[in-house]
C-alpha cells in the first residue's frame, strides 16, 4: 500500500513562498507516495537523512529537503501508511529558534 501524504496543500504553499523549495518538495512527495514503509529503517533506505525526533510521547520524522536548506516535519502512521505534514521550515529558522517558528 503506498503512503498517503496528508497535506499536499502545505507543500504547494511552501513551494510558492520559497520557489527554490518547490522542485525538491515535489521530488520528496513523489518518492513518499510511491513508497511503502513499515518503520524508520525502511524509511531511511529511501531518505537517508531522515531523523526520528520524539516529542512529548509522540514521534516526529524530520526530513532534510533541498540540500538541507529546508526541514519537513511529519507524523507517520506506518500501520495505515499515512504521513501528516506538520511543518515545513527553513533550516535557518530551525537552527536559530529550535524549530519553534514557521517561515
Amino acid at each position: 500500500m503506498p503512503v498517503h501524504v496528508i497535506s499536499q496543500k502545505a507543500l504547494r504553499e511552501f513551494g510558492r513562498k520559497h520557489a527554490d523549495a518547490a522542485t525538491p518538495l515535489r521530488a520528496w512527495h513523489k518518492l513518499t507516495r510511491h513508497g511503502s514503509f513499515q518503520n524508520l529503517a525502511e524509511l531511511k533506505r529511501t531518505f537517508a537523512s531522515v531523523d526520528l525526533v520524539p516529542v512529548k510521547g509522540r514521534d516526529f520524522y524530520v526530513f532534510d529537503i533541498g540540500g538541507n536548506k529546508y526541514r519537513l516535519i511529519a507524523a507517520i502512521h506506518f500501520n495505515s501508511q499515512r504521513l501528516l505534514v506538520r511543518h515545513i521550515l527553513t533550516h535557518s529558522i530551525t537552527t536559530r529558534n529550535g524549530g519553534r517558528d514557521e517561515d
